[in-house]
């Protein structure tokens, strides 16, 4: 059995990837071989690749979710038997190639109504979702949310997940086509196009006083912005810089009161408990139907593709790698 496996030679744009075929390696103790269906696409994964968060060496794998069926398991594992099907996400990272060996407690089952391509595109943004609307901020009946790319993987995920909650959301889109998703995810209200006066439009959608929580990961100069649509008292939630570098904001930005929240869902599940807590709900979300849309499938050793795709922003959705 041969393994797949891309390689980034160094930080930089998608000339770094190179592809390796080798033999696979048995698992060691405590872990068990996933033989890969679907790998999931993060905007995490262009952060890594550009050395914006860098890898501890090189050349290295990147890749932080994928599903699969188990094709091995080694010594010390009671859980698993070869051929449960499964998932997994977060650190340690590695999950762009055909099979991989990791440690059991970082997998979990997946049930029969959830496939690995569903897995594979929505388990981490599951997992990021419910750590922003439980724990970040605890969105419930009544909360006004802001979230921006509301067509996107993470952000229909968010939209879906907080309607369940009963809360109002706003969305901001880049335009009609993508309005139309969001709306058919359940936003309430939607704020369409780039050049739009976000600030102006959440107020005149609250009456003046701002969402109780906005979460951006557009970046750039959105980040000020949404801090100005969040009331006295709200939070405006940074989890991303899709548009860019976020420059200083200056402190006297919070008053009354608001507050700036950096949360990392890769923190997050580097405490195991934690980490299959965040994990069992986003599956749990998943057979009710809170999934991120595929927007676009790439063979594994199309890598480079999938990622120009997703810089431009053109998907909505997911992308997806099929060893």
């Amino acid at each position: 059995m041969t393994d797949q496996i891309i390689w980034l030679n160094a930080p930089g744009d998608i000339t770094k990837f190179h592809v390796e075929h080798r033999g696979c390696e048995p698992p060691g103790d405590g872990e068990i071989t996933i033989r890969h269906q679907a790998i999931g696409t993060n905007f995490l994964d262009v952060y890594h690749r550009k050395g914006i968060y860098p890898m501890p060496s090189y050349p290295a794998v990147i890749g932080a979710e994928a599903a699969g069926i188990v094709d091995d398991v080694g010594p010390g594992v009671s859980l698993f038997q070869k051929g449960d099907r499964v998932a997994y996400a977060g650190p340690p990272v590695g999950a762009y190639r055909s099979t991989r060996n990791i440690a059991a407690e970082r997998a979990i089952k997946l049930p029969d109504a959830v496939s690995a391509r569903t897995a594979a595109s929505s388990l981490l943004k599951g997992m990021t979702a419910y750590m922003l609307l439980k724990k970040t901020y605890d969105v419930r009946a009544g909360t006004q949310v802001l979230i921006h790319a509301a067509a996107g993987g993470l952000g229909s995920i968010l939209v879906r997940w907080a309607r369940s909650l009963d809360a109002t959301v706003i969305g901001t889109v880049g335009s009609s086509e993508k309005a139309a998703l969001a709306a058919s995810y359940g936003a309430d209200h939607l704020i369409v196009g780039r050049g739009a006066d976000i600030v102006a439009d959440v107020k005149r959608l609250t009456n003046g006083l701002g969402v109780d929580v906005a979460y951006d990961g557009i970046g750039g100069d959105t980040l000020l912005k949404s801090i100005r649509s969040v009331r006295p008292f709200g939070m405006a939630v940074t989890i991303g810089q899709a548009a860019g570098a976020i420059p200083p904001v200056p402190v006297e930005e919070l008053r009354p009161g608001k507050a700036l929240c950096h949360p990392s869902i890769m923190a997050w599940c580097a405490d195991v408990g934690q980490y299959r807590e965040a994990a069992l709900a986003a599956v749990g979300a998943m057979e009710t139907g809170i999934v991120s849309k595929i927007g676009a499938e790439y063979r594994l050793a199309d890598v480079a593709k999938a990622h120009e795709e997703m810089e431009s922003g053109r998907s909505a959705g997911s992308i997806l790698l099929i060893p």
